[in-house]
């Protein structure tokens, strides 16, 4: 036996072809913005909670250097600006997640 041909599909018509590529399109445009949008919620959390936290830190020492107390303000005030910082965040991510 020769090599026999092998039966072809038959092709789809020129707008089926042309009407899944834009959808295969679309649904990497979406994908894609989710990922920078992910990307960009993801650094805005951390800076909620970095900022508050290094605000607490710097207030902490400068008490710590001005004034004597047997107390850590430095470490009271880092805990306190991280709790801060935590509601913050999530309070903004509930308030997003109503809003979708």
């Amino acid at each position: 036996m020769a090599n026999a041909p092998s039966p072809q599909k038959p092709k789809p018509p020129l707008t089926e072809t042309i009407a899944e590529k834009a959808e295969r399109k679309l649904k990497a445009r979406q994908k894609k913005t989710a990922v920078w949008f992910g990307l960009g919620m993801f650094g805005l959390i951390g800076w909620s909670i970095a900022i508050p936290t290094i605000i607490g830190i710097a207030l902490g020492i400068w008490i710590d250097r001005s004034f004597n107390s047997r107390f850590s303000w430095t470490l009271m005030l880092l805990l306190g600006g991280l709790i801060l910082g935590c509601f913050n965040a999530w309070h903004w991510l509930q308030k997003e997640a109503d809003h979708d």
